[in-house]
Parts: structure tokens; sequence; C-alpha cells
């Protein structure tokens, strides 16, 4: 529990670190760079391990980990923190366990309970509440809204194809490969944005700091402690560790960043909260005799 702890801690950080990184650089800046920044850590370490190639098996689900994992979440995420703040995006993300739940259940074809449904339709109620009252967000925005949704739906598609892949490879070799693949793209792609956004400007110590922190800690490291607590503790109870990571956000927002987190706010965050962990622990169906 507390490796996944350990990994939701690094995770919370990851929208107050993009912040600070559209400080100086695009948004598709600052997720492209994200595998490449990974790499540094993930190609020596790969090496040193002496991995052997990955399985043509395995390709498929190793692509769409990566589609999700490397493009469209930190893609989508940033638009939309170029819109609005990261408390109101941790809000509308607090679904996300949610969302992956219900993925792996379609994924899997598990057995749930009328409670994991009535859990996931009064999360759902509320997200759109908070989207429609902006849940007392000076820079609410629906655009915003509709891309952290978006977000939020492709990572959890990659948390559940990745969590596939841990029963064949340890989970640091799954976001270690993740990475590699990405990096065909993401290296022409950052320099071509680079080239055409990059106006000369000094770039500031938050952007720098940002950037590098969310290439290390939130695109790789985090995951060595996230799939490790779920191989230990159990994917239904270490999943469970990550209702924290809205409430940790949003301290952050205010710590790092001073934005305004509204007790409207918190108490939706709290809510949604509420209603993952209700569908979380609802998911099975109770054995007959």
């Amino acid at each position: 529990m507390l490796y996944a702890l350990l990994g939701v801690f690094l995770f919370s950080l990851s929208l107050p670190m993009t912040k600070w990184a559209l400080e100086s650089f695009s948004p598709y800046l600052t997720a492209t760079s994200r595998p490449i920044l990974a790499s540094l850590l993930a190609i020596p370490l790969m090496r040193a391990a002496k991995v052997p190639a990955l399985p043509k098996i395995h390709f498929k689900a190793m692509v769409f980990t990566t589609i999700g994992a490397a493009f469209a979440w930190p893609i989508l995420i940033a638009l939309a923190l170029a819109r609005t703040t990261s408390a109101h995006v941790a809000v509308i993300a607090a679904i996300m366990p949610l969302t992956t739940a219900i993925m792996a259940v379609i994924r899997t074809k598990e057995n749930v309970t009328a409670q994991f449904w009535l859990a996931s339709a009064t999360g759902t109620i509320l997200l759109i509440l908070f989207a429609i009252s902006r849940g007392g967000a000076e820079n609410g925005d629906f655009i915003a809204d509709l891309l952290t949704i978006c977000a939020v739906i492709a990572s959890s598609y990659c948390y559940v194809e990745g969590a596939e892949l841990t029963k064949v490879m340890p989970g640091w070799q799954v976001i270690s490969w993740v990475v590699i693949f990405a990096l065909p793209i993401c290296i022409p792609a950052s320099i071509i944005i680079w080239l055409n956004t990059y106006d000369g400007s000094p770039l500031t110590f938050h952007a720098l700091f940002g950037i590098v922190m969310i290439g290390f800690s939130s695109m790789y490291i985090g995951f060595f402690a996230w799939y490790r607590g779920l191989k230990d503790a159990g994917t239904a109870h270490g999943s469970q560790v990550q209702q924290l990571q809205a409430i940790m956000t949003l301290g952050w927002a205010a710590l790092l960043l001073n934005e305004k987190v509204t007790l409207t706010m918190a108490l939706i965050a709290l809510g949604v909260i509420a209603s993952v962990l209700w569908a979380l622990t609802s998911r099975r169906k109770p054995k007959t005799n």
C-alpha cells in the first residue's frame, strides 16, 4: 500500500508541474517531451537489466498503452490546463479510478453488482453538476472540461491495457517499453514543435523544473511504485489509494500555484472519491452456494 501511495503522490504532482511547464512551453511540447526525458532513464535501465526484445504478440497492447499514456493523456490534459486551473482539472480527473474500473469490467467481462453501476452513475452526475456550475472555479471552461474527460478516458484505457501487460512482464518494463515505443514520433515532433513555437524569450525555472518532473516522475518513476503497489497489495486494494490523488492535487494547486480551491470544489471532489470507493468495493458479486 505504501508503494501504491508513493505512486499516487508522484502522479498528484502531474497537473501542477504541467501548469508550470506551460509558462514557457507549448502544450504539445509538454506532451511529446515526456517520453524523451523518461527514455533517458528507461534505456540505460533496460540495457543494464539486459531485457530481451518485446515479443511481437504484445505489440498491439503496447501500442494502445503508448497512445494513451504518451500521447492522448498528456496532450489533452495540457490543452485543458492552458484554458483553466489545475484545481479545476483535478476535480474532473477524480473520476479516473472509476472509469478505469468500468473499462476493466468491460475488458475482462467481470460480473459486478447493481451497486457498482449506481456508484458509477452517482460519480458521473456529480461531475456533470460540477461542469455546469464550474464548482466555484473562476477559470472554468466547457472545452477544458471536455478535454479533461477525454484525457481521463484515454488514460483509463491505457491503465487497463498496461495492467494486462504486467501479467507477462514487470511493471517497470511495461512503462519502459511505452516510452521507447513513443520515441520515433516524439523526437521529430518535439523538434518541429520547438522550432515553430519558441519565441526566444527566457525559459523560466518553473517551466524547466515542471517539464523535467513530468518526464521523470509522472511519465516514468511514478509507474514503478504504482505497478509494484498493485502487484503486492492486489489491484482491488491498491487501486483504492488513488482516491487520494484528487485531494493531493488540490493541495498542490493551492500550495504551488496559489490557486483558489473553493469549498464547493473540495466537497464535489470528496463526493466523487466516495462514489469511486463505493464502486470499487462493490465490483464483485458475492459468491452463492
